[in-house]
């Protein structure tokens, strides 16, 4: 399964999203990210070409795993009360 060079990780629940860089076979943490404003900063220090249009537009370079894109909080599940 080929997954895509930018990953932004599921929010965690003291906020924010962790983001890798995928390249040359091992994978770079760029940052915690609380923003869009943080991920394309992120991408812009790691020199990724057009880091607006990666993180903004419809890019297959970047996944969103764990949360919608550009969502940022955590969302704890509802407790089980069965």
């Amino acid at each position: 399964m080929q997954h895509a060079p930018i990953v932004v990780h599921r929010p965690s629940p003291t906020g924010g999203r962790r983001v890798t860089l995928r390249a040359g076979g091992h994978e770079d943490i760029l940052g915690l990210a609380r923003s869009d404003e943080d991920v394309i900063e992120f991408l812009r220090r790691a020199e990724v070409p057009d880091p607006d249009e990666v993180v903004l537009g419809d890019s297959p370079l970047i996944d969103w795993i764990g949360a919608d894109p550009h969502v940022y909080t955590y969302d704890s599940p509802e407790p089980d009360l069965a």
